[in-house]
């Protein structure tokens, strides 16, 4: 048999992930396998239905990310709160997805992939329902923290569910999820800026739930059941410890915004004294745990620290401050609600059209190329935001030339930062997917609640966000980039 040609690999790449434009109905809804030692042939759900169904539950919690941010605004308007505690509508969500996406993977790879996946979206779509109906910024962060936590599970399943079904084309598959991550983007600032403008922020949460319904049926008619893979029980201790550093820790720094509250102030101390005291309970707890939330191993070996520090550094610059692009764009420029979100749109559009092709070619580029490359666009178009439009241009179609490198890049680099700590425990996907999101997470959190609280106090909001951003990409020049070179560099299959 001659060899395949690039073409042939690609289009087969495109089978893969595509198969709904390609083949027959019944090629797509099932698959003819014989049973074990038998003649007969059964039908079961093919993979490229199972990966439909959950690239649709990923398309949903990515919609939720950048449609509130759009929104962040309307709703420090509408329920009369600072700025600063606005923002904990989006740090209330990472902080549960923190919580979640490790602890979701090690429940998935217990109790089964399709348990914990319905169990996800359930929850998922129950809260968004009630944050609809939030009376005020605390009712509604409450609410969005069991979001999170329904949201955060989805992911980690979701990666196992697509291990079980793809085999070795598992990478290909799960480096997809960037891309459809990306095309919820896309989506949510275009509803959310709609939303706001037309209706009502509520309605940024409402439009989950059929969504969400419409998901739990077809994971009942078609997910089959999967096998639990590991008996191994979940550190809930080390989960709970986790959290109160990062509660904490927050906390201390949205009250920090307040413009009478100052470093030395024991509403700002007592919750940092807090978080270092669960740091250090956590670490204590961790090297003696039988099965440990996160494995002291997985953050002294080198490979490991090297990733997970760029994951976290990622969740700052790739999603942290691309969350609050919406409201620098309202507060400088006072763009309405529509036009700003749109910017997410703009970067959404650029990290699918880069994101599909990462992924493509990601066995011959290996990890480091395509982050490098996608670091340095990230670093351009914040820096183009930052600063006042140039060319004649006006402040909409500036940012949005500027969002939409910063979409380039993220999509260059996603397919890559993914399959980086994947490929260091490759048996072990879904508890390693939830690690990666969690520090990702991490990063998000303390970038949103640090600039809110800069913002909150700053008397030109707009104007200070500018200057944050400058600091960043000197973060990505210096820091970044430098730590790349240390990746674990692999090409080909795994």
């Amino acid at each position: 048999m001659s060899e395949k040609t690039y073409e042939d690999c690609y289009l087969g790449e495109i089978r893969l992930l595509l198969p709904a434009f390609i083949g027959s109905t019944d090629q797509i809804l099932t698959s003819e396998l014989p049973e074990a030692g038998a003649g007969p042939r059964r039908s079961i759900p093919s993979r490229h239905l199972i990966f439909s169904i959950v690239a649709i539950a990923i398309f949903m919690t990515s919609i939720d990310s950048t449609i509130v941010a759009t929104a962040l605004l309307a709703i420090h308007d509408s329920l009369r709160s600072s700025i600063n505690w606005s923002g904990w509508t989006l740090t209330i969500y990472s902080l549960g997805m923190v919580i979640a996406f490790p602890t979701a993977g090690r429940f998935s790879d217990q109790y089964g992939r399709r348990r914990i996946f319905l169990m996800g979206v359930a929850l998922f779509t129950i809260s968004s329902f009630l944050c609809g109906f939030a009376s005020n910024i605390y009712v509604l962060v409450i609410f969005r923290g069991f979001q999170a936590l329904g949201g955060g599970a989805i992911t980690p399943s979701a990666a196992g569910l697509v291990a079980d079904h793809f085999g070795r084309d598992r990478d290909r598959a799960i480096g997809m999820f960037g891309t459809i991550a990306a095309s919820g983007q896309v989506v949510g600032p275009i509803l959310g800026g709609l939303f706001v403008d037309l209706l009502s922020w509520r309605w940024i949460f409402f439009v989950n739930v059929p969504l969400g319904i419409a998901i739990i049926l077809l994971i009942f008619k078609f997910i089959p059941e999967s096998r639990t893979t590991s008996k191994t029980r979940v550190d809930l201790r080390g989960v709970l410890l986790m959290a109160g550093v990062i509660l904490a820790a927050n906390f201390g720094v949205t009250l920090l915004g307040n413009p009478h509250v100052s470093i030395f102030d024991p509403s700002f101390v007592f919750p940092e004294l807090f978080a270092i005291v669960f740091l250090y309970l956590f670490i204590r707890h961790e090297k003696t745990a039988e099965s440990p939330f996160i494995p002291i191993r997985l953050l002294r070996e080198r490979s490991f620290a090297v990733v997970n520090l760029i994951n976290f550094l990622w969740g700052v610059v790739g999603f942290g401050l691309a969350s609050l692009v919406p409201l620098y764009a309202e507060q400088r420029y006072h763009l309405v609600a529509l036009k700003a979100g749109t910017l997410l749109t703009a970067r959404g559009l650029g990290t699918i059209l880069m994101g599909t092709v990462a992924a493509l070619l990601l066995r011959r580029t290996g990890y480091r190329l395509p982050m490098i490359i996608g670091y340095t666009f990230v670093a351009i178009g914040i820096f183009l935001i930052s600063i006042s439009p140039r060319l004649g241009m006006g402040p909409y179609l500036w940012l949005s030339i500027g969002a939409g490198f910063t979409g380039l890049g993220t999509g260059f680099a996603n397919p890559a930062s993914r399959n980086a700590s994947l490929q260091l425990a490759p048996n072990d996907v879904a508890a390693i997917s939830g690690l990666r999101q969690m520090f990702l997470y991490i990063g998000i959190i303390f970038s949103v609640s640090i600039i809110s609280a800069f913002l909150n106090r700053s008397p030109n909001p707009g104007l200070t966000q500018a200057h944050i951003y400058w600091v960043v990409v000197g973060l990505i020049l210096v820091v970044m980039l430098p730590l790349v070179m240390r990746v674990p560099e692999h090409k080909g299959e795994w």
